[in-house]
């Protein structure tokens, strides 16, 4: 029997792992790094709708092999990663028979869910100014800067990158931040933490 170990293979940062219209083929297990799930519009606007890390869920892997059905979104390799994928077979009968597995998989499941209600809850009801202080604060390093290009953050919150640069400007005016293109520092945590729970 082949071990879990020899099934498992290194994919690059940056590599998509899988796009719109293709074919799942197998339930992918993260055991290091992230992947980077993102729905892109008509439009050709993008957002980021959850992060795969060790112990998640991707519900589109998920909803592709339970119903038959092909990706509606990307997933893209956010840093190195070591994964294992499952065949739909050998994960129909892990959730089958084993009753551990498919425990683990029913709990991931209820928190990605609850990750997409907030990021609903983000785009419905929350303005520009707060979904840009959370995203910072989330995204900074422990250097307290942020390492990021403004279309990167347009595809963050779901919004114009034009929309990203006037609202650096005005955070960076408001002492909150420092520098706006490609290094961000976080001058005043609290002052972003006080904007990210406003309405």
């Amino acid at each position: 029997m082949t071990s879990a170990a020899e099934n498992r293979m290194a994919v690059a940062k940056g590599q998509v792992l899988f796009r719109p219209g293709q074919e799942c083929g197998g339930f992918v297990v993260v055991h290091q790094g992230t992947v980077r799930v993102s729905l892109t519009a008509a439009n050709g606007r993008e957002i980021v709708l959850y992060r795969v890390r060790r112990g998640d869920v991707c519900l589109q892997t998920f909803s592709a092999l339970v119903h038959g059905t092909a990706y509606t979104a990307e997933g893209l390799a956010e840093t190195d990663l070591v994964i294992e994928i499952l065949p739909p077979g050998a994960f129909q009968a892990r959730v089958a028979e084993d009753e551990a597995f498919r425990a683990r998989l029913f709990a991931a499941m209820a928190d990605r869910f609850s990750d997409l209600e907030r990021l609903v809850e983000d785009v419905a009801l929350t303005g520009i100014p707060a979904r840009l202080a959370r995203a910072l604060l989330r995204m900074a390093n422990d250097r307290g800067t942020v390492d990021v290009r403004h279309e990167a953050l347009a595809v963050e919150i779901g919004t114009a990158r034009e929309v990203i640069s006037r609202q650096l400007a005005a955070f960076a005016r408001a002492g909150l931040i420092d520098g706006t293109r490609g290094e961000i520092g976080l001058v005043s945590l609290e002052g972003l933490k006080a904007l990210g729970v406003e309405d």
